[in-house]
């Protein structure tokens, strides 16, 4: 019970994060039909069968990849189809499609302004009640809903809204009572060459260590505690630092040290500077940032250390073991040992 609260919690931070775009996106090229491809059944376990779902537009070879977040994505669409479910409670049809947009003109929406360029649209329609003016000029504010009590958060629309902002993208609504409702989401297309990433099925690769050592850094006693039990967990070797003198001394001891696990919010030296200051002592070191904060200190482009990946904090086991393996997936990575590693600008992930 203690762990779904958290969990609640979380996401209702996450998702207020997402709205005041400050969560941390991972963008990539993405095939926006094929994501709504895969997530198929699930939509049709959640729509019940009262409701007849297609999916159509533009497919691989034609539609253009976007740039987008993809579990982001996910998420803004389940929160559509959830939002057109509920507002087809006698059933209906819900439709999804996927089209390639060029705009030659400034496009606004909702407060958002899409500069002219290519954008791929992602859109879906309901044959539900539809929204009458007043509810449609709200639709995206945090914590407004028109469902009763103990049926839903108002947190999903305003998520979708900050996601869709931050990721240089508009949202659309048309809607009129009685006749429906569709949202349709402008989203950058990916630069050219850019090809959509292949979402890795779970489980495909090893998730536990190969005998890595990994240097956990972080100034709250409990927590350091808690994260080295779980590195130690997953198969990996153990070293554990309070601060970043504590963390150098470590690399410069003579100790194989694979990957520098670091908070990034601490007293004196941060774990920036100390990654930093880590690849120099050790270009061969691996990093992988944690904070809770969201005041996008992980998210500075910083040349030293990209390319940086995102996960949030808290994060559940399997999180912090995907992100482990992340970071080392090229294999055993040259460890810093006695001054040793060989010149390397490193890899960084971020665990904002």
């Amino acid at each position: 019970m203690a762990l779904q609260a958290a969990l609640r919690c979380s996401d209702m931070t996450r998702r207020l994060l997402t709205f005041a775009r400050r969560q941390t996106l991972n963008p990539e090229p993405v095939d926006l039909h094929a994501l709504a491809a895969g997530m198929g059944e699930l939509m049709e376990r959640t729509l019940g069968r009262s409701i007849a779902i297609s999916i159509a537009g533009e497919e691989a070879g034609t539609l253009w990849p976007a740039t987008v977040d993809r579990s982001q994505a996910e998420s803004a669409l389940l929160n559509l189809v959830i939002n057109a479910r509920d507002a087809m409670p006698q059933g209906g049809r819900l439709t999804i499609r996927t089209a390639n947009a060029r705009l030659t003109e400034p496009l606004s929406g909702h407060g958002i302004t899409a500069e002219p360029g290519d954008y791929v649209v992602l859109s879906v329609a309901d044959t539900g009640c539809g929204m009458p003016p007043e509810v449609l000029e709200r639709a995206f504010e945090p914590f407004f809903t028109t469902k009763e009590t103990g049926k839903g958060t108002g947190l999903g629309l305003s998520m979708i809204y900050g996601f869709v902002k931050q990721s240089g993208g508009l949202i659309r609504i048309d809607s009129a009572v009685g006749q429906g409702t569709t949202f349709s989401l402008y989203l950058p297309r990916a630069a050219a060459g850019g090809q959509p990433a292949a979402g890795a099925a779970d489980g495909a690769a090893p998730l536990t260590g190969r005998g890595e050592t990994v240097l956990v850094v972080d100034d709250d006693a409990d927590v350091r505690r808690v994260t080295v039990q779980a590195v130690r967990d997953l198969g990996y070797r153990v070293l554990e630092a309070e601060g970043a003198e504590q963390a150098l001394a470590q690399l410069t001891a003579g100790r194989r040290v694979d990957l520098l696990f670091t908070d990034i919010v601490m007293p004196g030296m941060n774990g920036r500077e100390l990654a930093r200051e880590g690849l120099r002592r050790c270009p061969g070191l691996r990093v992988l940032f944690a904070s809770g904060y969201a005041d996008g200190t992980a998210a500075e482009a910083d040349a030293e250390l990209a390319p940086v990946e995102t996960l949030a904090k808290p994060y559940r086991d399997a999180d912090l073991a995907r992100a482990l393996h992340r970071a080392l997936d090229d294999g055993t990575p040259d460890a810093c040992a006695a001054g040793g590693g060989v010149p390397d600008h490193g890899k960084a992930v971020s665990a904002e």
